[in-house]
């Protein structure tokens, strides 16, 4: 369900009414106010989170499924991540030796894998905005499953780093494609009194993904550490649910209103729906179309209707915002802990670096189970600036631990603090996402969501050059320092956090651009009135 929504409280969220300009409006004048911004009440603004699960069973299910396409994303990521420390792997595609005479991968390889990735995401994540703006969400889905197929089957194929890098931008490309998609998708068709927990959805997926990515590979290092092509195969499994479950989903309503659809719009809206009582599309389809065209006359009044005006004025602050949660992970430690984790575990000296990102992968399933569980309730603001201070303060502990002398204790230390890391950078990622789905207008929502993701990646794409040399024992050898150097670059992007991300829980896309368009301070988002929320109290006046 695509239509505009309100907090749970609309009579008691204003603790801090900033009412501007519209102070003063009373009676049948907010209805004609609030259209003017856009906005318009649906009548489903008072149900709770479950009551909202219960009503839009549909819609929820196919958010759901949407969701879980991105354990593709995170299986893809987290095999080939942590398949380097493989020795199967490393014995296939070693081009040196470590001093004991045993092959080794080469950093400038392991860089070179690691950014290409991050090279194909920014490719994917930019190229496909003009695409999906074009042709719409679906033939995009289809589009990137295209490329992730191919991308397995270099990767099973290859027996030369050559063909590995090729494999490793191929998939880059297909996830940067998806990663920019789906939190869109979901944020455009999600009912919005649970459209947080739906989006935080996508982060517990991925992390999942992750998870089986990293117990594949455990067990394989357990039983027949010399077979990496087994966890490879695994993939396709993946790629054969993603699949099916694209052929279930309709079109994006708020697609095909942007693009003159309207017969297709209204076909959307009626399956999303579908088993809703006294639904009427008629009616919800006019209330996206007062947004659309609102922020169509703004667009038009301002002199901003290219797709660059994603840099301009209030939108280029949006695409700030929208990029800077998922921004921040590189400069917290994304790299170190996450994507060269098992790894920087092994680099460490620890005796079962796959055993223990298994572990940190499974504190990020629980943490994520509850973000998504308090997303609608706490709201996304707190959560997220709380998740990243959390993780820089774990850099500060790590980073102590590598200056201090060591001792039997340190390794447990070290991974209690590698844990709380992965609590902050879960609550983080899963926030961060849904940040790129819903902060930017629904005219520009393709562009800023694959400029924010692609913003995050040419960070990534540094980064992945920078971990295998300041890890490895053959190269700087900083071992646990390397945590400094997150200390000193993480510092002012945590601060940022608490200056720039607003709270966007129960609210609608039209209300986020009034409060923006009016200049709201990130801090105050949950205390302001807006137009929708004068009308609904007006009703319950009435």
């Amino acid at each position: 369900m695509a239509s505009q929504p309100i907090s749970d409280k609309p009579t008691n969220t204003a603790e801090h009414n900033e009412f501007g300009e519209d102070g003063d409006i009373k009676g049948s004048d907010v209805v004609a106010d609030a259209a003017t911004k856009g906005q318009a009440i649906t009548g489903y603004e008072n149900l709770t989170p479950w009551q909202t699960v219960k009503h839009f069973k549909m819609a929820t299910a196919l958010c759901f499924a949407a969701a879980f396409s991105a354990a593709t994303d995170g299986y893809q990521i987290g095999i080939n991540a942590s398949i380097i420390a493989n020795a199967g792997f490393v014995k296939q595609f070693a081009t040196e030796k470590n001093a004991n005479g045993s092959p080794a991968l080469a950093s400038p390889i392991l860089s070179g894998w690691s950014s290409v990735v991050s090279v194909g995401q920014i490719i994917g994540m930019v190229g496909l905005s003009f695409y999906t703006v074009k042709f719409g969400r679906k033939v995009a889905m289809y589009t990137y499953w295209l490329i992730l197929v191919g991308s397995i089957l270099a990767e099973t194929l290859t027996r030369s780093w050559e063909g590995w890098l090729v494999g490793k931008l191929l998939a880059g490309i297909g996830v940067g494609c998806l990663q920019s998609t789906i939190p869109a998708y979901i944020s455009e068709c999600a009912p919005p009194r649970i459209r947080g927990g739906l989006l935080m959805l996508y982060s517990f997926w991925w992390t999942l993904g992750s998870f089986f990515a990293q117990v594949a590979l455990n067990s394989l290092n357990a039983s027949n550490p010399h077979n990496y092509l087994n966890a490879l195969y695994s993939q396709w499994a993946q790629i054969g649910l993603m699949l099916t479950i694209y052929l279930f989903l309709p079109e994006s309503p708020a697609w095909c209103v942007t693009a003159g659809k309207m017969e297709l719009a209204k076909k959307s809206l009626s399956y999303l729906n579908r088993g809703v009582e006294n639904y009427n599309v008629d009616a919800q389809l006019e209330i996206i179309l007062l947004n659309v065209e609102h922020e169509r006359a703004l667009a038009v009044e301002q002199r901003r209707e290219k797709w660059y005006a994603i840099f301009q004025g209030v939108n280029g602050i949006r695409t700030v915002i929208t990029l800077w949660t998922n921004l921040t992970q590189q400069f917290i430690g994304l790299s170190l802990f996450g994507t060269f984790g098992t790894y920087f575990f092994q680099q460490a000296g620890l005796k079962n670096p796959f055993r223990i990102k298994v572990i940190t992968s499974s504190i990020q399933i629980a943490t994520v189970i509850v973000v998504v569980l308090c997303a609608d309730r706490v709201g996304r603001r707190y959560i997220a600036c709380c998740g990243t201070t959390l993780s820089w303060l774990a850099c500060i502990a790590v980073g102590i631990l590598g200056v201090v002398p060591s001792t039997n204790a340190s390794s447990y230390v070290f991974i209690l603090f590698a844990c709380l890391w992965n609590v902050g950078l879960a609550a983080n990622g899963a926030t961060g996402w849904g940040f790129i789905g819903e902060i930017s207008s629904q005219r520009l929502r393709p562009y800023t969501a694959g400029f924010g993701g692609a913003a995050t990646c040419v960070i990534g794409v540094v980064m992945s050059v920078l971990v295998p040399y300041m890890t490895n024992i053959n190269k700087w050898n900083w071992g646990l320092k390397t945590a400094w150097f997150y200390v000193g670059v993480g510092a002012p992007f945590m601060v940022g956090m608490w200056f720039l991300i607003p709270e966007t829980t129960g609210r609608s896309a039209a209300e986020l651009d009034e409060l923006f368009e009016r200049g709201i301070k990130p801090w105050r988002f949950h205390k302001t009135e807006t137009a929708t929320q004068r009308v609904l109290k007006e009703h319950e006046a009435e």
